[in-house]
C-alpha cells in the first residue's frame, strides 16, 4: 500500500453568524456547533439561540448556561496515509498517532511475564533494571515484580525525549506516539527545543480532545503500520480522562509506593547527552538519600529502573550511568590508567584522569542487548569496508557511518568523563525540607479594633450573628464569631425539636485574639509575636483589661471611640457556660490563617476532631466560625464536606460543571499548575472534580456573598491590572497565589482521603505529604507556583514557598 498522503485544511462545519442570520437558520447552525461539546441529552431541556452563543436550559430548569464554543476545525489540518484510507485530523498539524510498541520489538519476550518489553536486570548484584515502554497496567506489573524481588525503594527514570500519550483501551492505557507519514516507523525527536516533552504531550492531548469533539467523540489511530490490517482504528474520547500523558502513567502508581520516585531524563538516540543532562542526573542522585556517599550503608541500595521505547539504546546508556554510580557507592578501588584528554564543555577546557576499567566493567554488566564500546568498532569497520557509495537516510554511506562512529565514540568518551567527575566530586545529599518555613512565627497587627463582620447573608436580625448558613442536606454550619447572646440563640436553634442535634462540635478557626467586652466582640491587635496559645493570650489580656480600669480606644464601623470595659470574657468562657446548658456541646480552637492554604497539621486536626466526634455520635453536627464567617469558615466547611463524603458516601453527581463565561477553564480552576498536580495524582481528574463539587455545594449556602474559593483565584488575579499602585498589585498577586495554593491543597487532601481510607487515615495528612506527595514532586510544583498561562512565575519571588509562607503586610511584599 502506498504512503502518499494529502494534507488539507477543512472548512468550519457551520456557516458564519452573518450567513445564518440571512438564511434564518441560526438554530440549525448552533445545533451543529453543540456537537463539539459534551452535553448530555438527559440534562438539556431546550436550546435558545442568539448572535453570541446558544443558551442551554437544563431539564430541572435550575441551570442556564451559554456555550462559548471556540473549537474551530479550520484551525486544524487533515490528511490520509493513502488514498485507500480515510482522511482525518492530524496531530500538531502533520502527524499520525501510531501504537508505540510492535510485537517484534520484545526480543526478550518479557511483556506478558514482567509487564514490559525487554525487561531485564544487569549482570552482577546491583539492583539495576531496564525495559521498554509499558502500558499503565504493565507498569503496575513491573512495580509488583520489583516488590516481589525485594526492591523496597525504586527510582524510575524515563529517558524518552519524544512525546507519548496513552489511550484508554480494555481497562488499560496503551502508548501511542505521533509520527510523520514519510517514516511511520520512527518517533519524533527535537520537535521543539523550547518546550519539554511533557508540554508537547499536553498540547497533543488538548488537540485530541478537540478532534474528538469535532468527530462524534472518535479519533483514528494506527496499530499495524506494516500491512494496515483493520487500520485506522477508532478510539473513543469523551474527556481528557480517556487520554493519559507519561507523567500520569508513571507517577500515579507511585502514590501507593511511598519509597518509589519518578523522573524524566531525556537522553538522545545517538551520541552523548548534553552537560545539562548529566547535571540533571547528578541532581537526582543528590535528592535521593540512599544514592549519596553519606548514605546509611546498612540499608540496601535503591533499585534504578530505566526505560525508553524498546528498552535498548537509551535504556542501556542509563543502565551504564547507574552502574558507574553504584561502583562509587560500593567503594570500588582500582589502579587507574591515566589518559589525558582535552574535552570541550562549551565553556571551559578541562583535563582529567580517566578510570577506564570501571567504565568498561559497567558497559559489560549492561551489554545483554547492546554494547556501547563494541558499537564504536562495529561502525568503524563498516566505514572502512565501504566500497561503492550509496544513500542512507539522505546521506552518503560514508557520511552516515562516519557520523555513527563519531557519535558512538562521543558517548563512550563522555562516560569516561562522567566517571572521572564522580571521583573528583563528593556527592552530598541535599535534603531541602521546605516544611521549616511553616514554623516561622506569625506577627500581629498594630491597631486595636472592634470586631467587624459585614453581615452579607442578613442573618444577624434572626440569629444574632453574621453570615449564619448550613450546607444543604448536611449537619454542617458556618458563621461569623458570635457573642454570648448569639451563641445562646444558635444553640437553641440547633437543639430545637425540628433539628434536634444532641451532639455538636463547635470549631473556632480564629488565630487572632478575641474577647467579649460589654457584650460586644473585640480583637486586640498589639505589636508582638504570639508565643503562647490564643487561649492563654486571651486569658492574660482579659485580666489586664479588667485591672486597667481606664478608658481604652477602639475602632468601630463608624469611627474611633473611647470605652470603659466593665465585663470581659474569653471565647472559651462563653462556651463553658453554654456547655452547662447544652451538655452535648464540645468546643475546639483550631487556628487557621486568613486567605491562604491551611497548614498541613490543621488538616490533621480537623480530620481527627471530626473522626472522634463521629465515633461517639454518627449524627454529630459541626459548626465552624472565623471572624466574619467567610474565608476560613468556607475552607473548613469544604474540608468537612469532603471528609463526610468519604465516611458516608459521595453524592450522585458525575457530570462536569458548565460555566457560562469566556475562558471558563480558569473559572473552573483548570490552571496549568493545577492540572500539573492533577496529572500526578491517582484518579486526579476525579479527585479535582469532587473538590469542585464540594466547593459548589458550600458556595450555594452563601450566594449573596458572591464568594467562591475557586472562582476567587482568577477574579483576584485579574484585579492586578487595575491596581492603583505597584504595592497594591503585589498584594493582589500574593493573594491570588495564596488562593491558588489553597485550592491545590484541597485537591491534595481529597487525594489523601482516597488513598489512606483503607487504613482509616492512621497516617496523618502531614505525614502523607512528606512521605508520599513530596516524593512525587508536589512540593517542587508548589515551589514554582504561578500563573504560567499569563506570566513567567520566575519573575516573582512569591512563586517560592519560602516567600509565600512568610508573614506579610500590605506594606511589604517581596518583588
Amino acid at each position: 500500500m502506498g504512503t502518499s498522503a494529502s494534507a488539507t485544511s477543512q472548512a468550519a462545519p457551520f456557516a458564519p453568524t452573518h450567513q445564518a442570520d440571512h438564511q434564518g437558520n441560526g438554530m440549525a447552525e448552533h445545533r451543529r456547533s453543540l456537537q463539539s461539546v459534551n452535553i448530555h441529552n438527559s440534562k438539556t431541556k431546550s436550546i435558545i439561540t442568539n448572535k453570541v452563543a446558544p443558551v442551554v436550559i437544563t431539564n430541572n430548569c435550575r441551570e442556564e448556561f451559554q456555550i462559548h464554543d471556540k473549537i474551530q476545525s479550520s484551525n486544524y489540518s487533515m490528511g490520509r496515509i493513502s488514498d485507500l484510507l480515510p482522511e482525518h485530523y492530524l496531530v500538531l498539524g502533520e502527524f499520525f498517532m501510531v501504537q508505540d510498541i510492535y510485537n517484534r520489538a520484545d526480543v526478550l519476550n518479557t511483556t506478558k511475564s514482567h509487564g514490559a518489553p525487554n525487561f531485564r536486570k544487569v549482570k552482577g548484584n546491583y539492583p539495576l533494571f531496564g525495559m521498554g515502554q509499558p502500558s499503565l497496567n504493565g507498569f503496575k506489573q513491573v512495580l509488583q515484580r520489583l516488590q516481589i524481588d525485594g526492591c523496597e525503594e525504586v527510582v524510575f527514570i524515563c529517558v524518552r525525549e519524544e512525546p507519548v500519550v496513552f489511550f484508554r483501551s480494555d481497562g488499560d492505557f496503551i502508548p501511542y506516539t505521533p509520527r510523520g507519514r514519510e517514516n511511520l516507523h520512527e518517533n519524533l525527536h527535537d520537535l521543539d527545543r523550547e518546550l519539554s516533552a511533557e508540554q508537547i504531550e499536553l498540547s497533543i492531548r488538548k488537540e485530541l480532545c478537540d478532534f474528538a469533539k469535532l468527530s462524534e467523540n472518535m479519533f483514528y489511530v494506527y496499530n499495524d503500520i506494516e500491512h494496515f490490517k483493520d487500520d485506522p482504528q477508532q478510539v473513543q474520547i469523551l474527556s481528557e480522562e480517556d487520554i493519559h500523558v507519561t507523567e500520569e502513567v508513571y507517577k500515579r502508581p507511585l502514590f501507593s509506593q511511598p519509597l518509589h520516585r519518578y523522573y524524566r531524563l531525556p537522553l538522545p538516540m545517538e551520541g552523548a547527552p548534553l552537560e545539562k543532562t548529566f547535571d540533571a542526573f547528578v541532581n537526582i542522585l543528590r535528592v535521593t538519600p540512599n544514592l549519596s556517599l553519606m548514605r546509611d550503608s546498612s540499608r540496601p541500595l535503591p533499585a534504578l529502573l530505566f526505560s525508553c521505547q524498546v528498552g535498548v539504546g537509551r535504556t542501556n546508556l542509563g543502565l551504564i550511568l547507574g552502574a558507574i554510580v553504584f561502583h562509587h557507592l560500593q567503594g570500588a578501588s582500582e589502579s587507574p590508567r591515566y589518559l589525558w584528554y582535552s574535552v570541550s564543555f562549551y565553556i571551559n577546557q578541562v583535563f582529567f584522569y580517566v578510570y577506564i576499567p570501571q567504565v568498561d566493567d559497567a558497559i559489560a554488566m549492561c551489554s545483554e542487548m547492546h554494547n556501547i564500546k563494541d558499537a564504536v568498532f562495529e561502525n568503524k569497520l563498516k566505514l572502512e569496508g565501504i566500497g561503492e557509495d550509496y544513500q542512507i537516510q539522505g546521506k552518503s554511506t560514508k557520511a552516515y557511518f562516519l557520523q555513527r562512529t563519531l557519535q558512538s565514540l562521543e558517548r563512550y568518551v563522555y562516560l569516561l568523563v562522567f566517571n572521572a567527575y564522580l571521583h573528583d566530586q563528593v556527592l552530598l545529599t541535599i535534603c531541602y525540607h521546605i516544611i521549616i518555613f511553616k514554623n516561622i512565627p506569625r506577627m500581629l497587627g498594630s491597631v486595636s479594633s472592634k470586631f467587624l463582620a459585614t453581615d452579607l447573608l442578613s442573618t444577624a436580625k434572626e440569629m444574632k450573628v453574621a453570615n449564619f448558613r448550613r450546607v444543604s442536606k448536611m449537619a454542617l454550619y458556618g458563621m461569623a464569631q458570635p457573642n454570648s447572646e448569639a451563641l445562646a440563640v444558635v444553640m437553641s436553634y440547633l437543639t430545637d425539636q425540628r433539628r434536634g442535634h444532641s451532639t455538636i462540635l463547635w470549631l473556632n478557626l480564629q488565630e487572632e485574639l478575641v474577647l467579649e467586652a460589654n457584650g460586644q466582640m473585640f480583637t486586640p491587635r498589639e505589636p508582638g509575636t504570639i508565643w503562647l496559645s490564643p487561649q492563654e493570650m486571651e486569658l492574660t489580656l482579659k485580666h489586664d483589661i479588667l485591672r486597667c480600669e481606664k478608658w481604652l480606644g477602639v475602632i468601630t464601623e463608624q469611627d474611633k471611640q473611647m470605652r470603659m470595659f466593665k465585663t470581659c470574657h474569653t471565647i472559651e468562657e462563653l462556651f463553658v457556660h453554654q456547655k452547662s446548658v447544652h451538655p452535648g456541646l464540645s468546643y475546639q480552637r483550631i487556628p487557621l490563617s486568613d486567605c491562604c492554604a491551611p497548614k498541613e497539621e490543621v488538616f490533621d486536626q480537623l480530620l481527627e476532631a471530626m473522626k472522634s466526634s463521629l465515633a461517639e455520635d454518627p449524627n454529630c453536627a459541626f459548626i465552624f466560625n472565623c471572624h466574619d464567617g467567610k474565608d476560613r469558615t468556607t475552607a473548613a466547611m469544604v474540608i468537612a464536606t469532603l471528609t463526610l463524603w468519604h465516611i458516608n458516601g459521595f453524592p450522585e453527581c458525575e457530570e462536569d460543571e458548565f460555566v457560562s463565561v469566556p475562558n471558563a477553564k480558569y473559572t473552573k480552576g483548570e490552571f496549568e499548575v493545577v492540572m500539573q498536580v492533577v496529572r500526578v495524582l491517582p484518579e486526579g481528574h476525579r479527585v479535582k472534580r469532587e473538590v469542585d463539587i464540594a466547593l459548589d455545594v458550600v458556595s450555594e449556602t452563601m450566594t449573596p456573598m458572591h464568594y467562591h474559593l475557586r472562582e476567587i483565584i482568577i477574579s483576584t488575579y485579574r484585579q492586578i491590572k487595575m491596581a492603583k499602585s505597584e504595592a497594591d498589585a503585589q498584594w493582589l498577586r500574593l493573594r491570588s497565589l495564596q488562593y491558588l495554593e489553597r485550592y491545590i491543597y484541597l485537591i491534595l487532601f481529597n487525594c489523601y482521603l482516597h488513598l489512606e481510607k483503607k487504613d482509616s487515615w492512621r497516617r496523618s495528612f502531614s505525614q502523607w505529604m512528606s512521605q508520599v506527595a513530596a516524593r512525587a514532586g508536589v512540593y517542587a510544583i508548589l515551589n514554582h507556583l504561578g500563573f504560567s498561562e499569563f506570566e513567567n512565575p520566575d519573575d516573582s519571588l512569591m512563586a517560592r514557598l519560602r516567600f509565600r509562607w512568610l508573614p506579610h503586610s500590605a506594606q511589604f511584599i517581596p518583588m
